[in-house]
């Protein structure tokens, strides 16, 4: 099993707190890899929220190779921290060149052009970048998105972050997931690696989806092209959230009726049950079967956990205004945040999400048994 942790805090955190926490849950993780994704970020980036930023492991080659294609679009360097390492990696991490997190300033031609067509391009360059780096094996590109930074390495999580000098101020966030050992259902490769991203959308899986191969070619024939990848069976899952929240225009609260509906007996009694019938009928390929508990992030950094109806894959969330958290084991919430009033803790059943919004005040329980937050 995967072991996962996930913070929204007020107050900009370093990535260290996050690895810390999956440190202490060693015993549910093997060690052999390590994925962060953060928004909401601190330190230089801060005063930076518009600019994309591209996050990825680039050999000296590549990283010429990724400076001319930019430079052709029109990107101009806002700001760059490069990571250059020791010659001499822990054991288990591969030797690499640099680790780069790079805000551009965007092309005088994409000037003027709508939220959905610049998302779009985004998408599209990421999705080039990524294709150029497959074909050379000089590039790993993870995330192209304003706000975002996302790092992700083979080896020890608490020894490649030491490696990585993680701690360092330039990399701080107010949301922080990270996912303690790699994909073991396929050979390693760090695509394969959690949490996922799309779009501004992250998500991270404890669990096995043998539904995998009906939902992506569900996904995959959607006519979007950022439905690709699936080295690993979870990243189904993001691409799920993002087809229910982006394609469907469906709120957080309908996600688990997509992946999990309820029992036609229960719709039959549900205040949107004719909506949610049809939703069940026409999505039914993207129907999960676990056992799974996934953990993500929205655009505007609502964090959340959800469980599938086996619910075999532990999680428990708790906190306090202003900093919570979501754990796969208890001692990771008590690594993190032993402060807390323990007896708020809540650990979601198979019918919750359990939703933490931007302002941080409080955990919202949704069951699916209560109506769904629809416009009018």
């Amino acid at each position: 099993m995967c072991r996962l942790f996930a913070v929204t805090s007020e107050e900009p955190q370093s990535p260290i707190m996050a690895v810390k926490a999956l440190d202490v849950m060693r015993e549910g993780h093997d060690g052999s890899g390590v994925g962060l994704f953060m928004s909401d970020l601190g330190g230089p980036l801060e005063e930076m929220k518009g600019a994309p930023i591209l996050s990825g492991i680039f050999t000296n080659e590549g990283l010429k190779r990724l400076d001319q294609y930019m430079m052709n679009l029109g990107f101009m360097t806002k700001y760059k921290l490069s990571i250059k390492v020791p010659k001499n990696p822990p054991a288990g991490v591969p030797r690499r060149d640099i680790y780069l997190v790079r805000a551009y300033e965007y092309p005088e031609a994409w000037e003027g052009l709508s939220d959905r067509e610049l998302q779009q391009r985004l998408l599209m360059t990421r999705i080039q970048l990524r294709s150029m780096g497959e074909e050379t094996g000089d590039m790993i590109v993870y995330s192209f998105w304003p706000d975002v930074i996302m790092i992700k390495e083979l080896g020890d999580p608490l020894s490649v972050a030491e490696y990585l000098r993680l701690d360092r101020e330039e990399l701080q966030a107010r949301v922080i997931l990270a996912q303690g050992r790699q994909n073991t259902n396929y050979a390693i490769n760090l695509y394969a690696c959690h949490p996922f991203f799309i779009q501004g959308i992250a998500s991270m899986t404890n669990g096995e989806n043998t539904a995998f191969v009906p939902i992506r070619e569900f996904l995959s024939t959607r006519g979007f092209p950022g439905y690709i990848g699936y080295q690993s069976d979870s990243e189904v899952f993001t691409h799920i959230l993002h087809f229910t929240l982006n394609r469907l225009g469906l709120p957080l609260e309908a996600y688990k009726h997509v992946i999990t509906p309820l029992q036609d007996d229960d719709l039959e009694r549900h205040p949107n049950g004719p909506l949610l019938k049809q939703l069940k009928h026409s999505c039914r390929r993207l129907i999960i079967d676990g056992p799974n508990c996934v953990m993500g992030c929205l655009p505007d950094n609502t964090l959340f956990v959800v469980q599938d109806r086996k619910k075999l894959r532990p999680a428990v969330v708790g906190g306090r205004p202003g900093l919570y958290a979501v754990s796969s084991e208890m001692c990771g919430l008590d690594a993190a945040i032993p402060d807390r009033d323990k007896k708020k803790d809540f650990q979601p059943m198979h019918l919750d999400t359990a939703i933490i919004r931007p302002d941080r005040s409080e955990v919202k329980i949704c069951s699916q048994t209560e109506p769904l937050p629809l416009p009018l």
